[in-house]
């Protein structure tokens, strides 16, 4: 199976990410912004944006001298023992985070082996997950972390996972030709989040954007109850911004 791989913003935020983390942590006493900025070419807004959210991950730390130095996430994650736990923490935090300020519940999920797999996710009284009412390895084509994950793969790919999956009818929006499905993972920009609106189940809609990392397919995801579709869209453009924390801890 080949991966249809077409870098999105957060990708390239990411590895912008990773260049200012390399030059800290190439400064053990610390490194100020302008020294950054001449070790990265990154400046400005752009550079300020991108601390910020380091400091907020806990990757860096600004020391009094105005500095910045590397944080404890960083260590943690860099340390061949107890990594898996590390990493999952770090992800939960950022989760939980991303809960709040997008008002849903989020998920992170990864296509391992040709499953869907939902390995994270946040939810909380007023941001309920979504009821797997049908396994989601088998319902891919009618969900938005499935389509996402699918758009992902090459043909050969998305030919092959709806050959061992059948496309049941779970609402009447389900899509379940494999000629339509296919036609319209084709024509899906990676950049544009990909919608579940009452296909999965009815009363819910989703949204879900690309976090490849490396080799292996992923994605974001989040879900509303039907009387907040209104705030889809706005929604899943935030998700889609706010993607790079999640790049991050999954590439480093």
């Amino acid at each position: 199976m080949a991966l249809k791989h077409e870098p999105t913003a957060p990708y390239h935020s990411a590895q912008d990410a990773l260049r200012v983390l390399e030059t800290v942590a190439r400064h053990a006493a610390g490194v100020t912004v302008a020294e950054i900025t001449r070790h990265t070419g990154l400046g400005g807004e752009r550079l300020t944006g991108l601390l910020r959210m380091l400091r907020r991950e806990g990757y860096v730390e600004q020391v009094t001298d105005g500095a910045y130095v590397t944080g404890v996430t960083l260590a943690r994650l860099g340390s061949a023992h107890h990594r898996d736990q590390a990493l999952r923490d770090q992800l939960q935090r950022t989760l939980d985070r991303l809960r709040d300020s997008v008002g849903a519940a989020v998920y992170i999920s990864r296509y391992v082996d040709g499953e869907v797999r939902v390995t994270q996710y946040a939810a909380g009284p007023a941001t309920p997950a979504v009821n797997e009412w049908v396994d989601f390895r088998y319902s891919a084509h009618a969900t938005a972390v499935g389509k996402s994950l699918l758009g992902q793969l090459d043909h050969a790919g998305r030919r092959d996972h709806l050959a061992r999956h059948k496309m049941a009818r779970l609402t009447s929006r389900t899509i379940t030709s494999d000629k339509v499905l296919l036609s319209r993972l084709e024509a899906q920009p990676p950049t544009v989040p990909v919608l579940d609106l009452q296909e999965y189940a009815i009363g819910t809609v989703c949204a879900a954007v690309p976090i490849t990392a490396g080799s292996s397919v992923g994605c974001l995801a989040l879900s509303l109850p039907v009387e907040h579709a209104h705030r889809l869209r706005r929604a899943a453009d935030t998700l889609n911004r706010s993607a790079t924390p999640v790049l991050l801890s999954l590439t480093i």
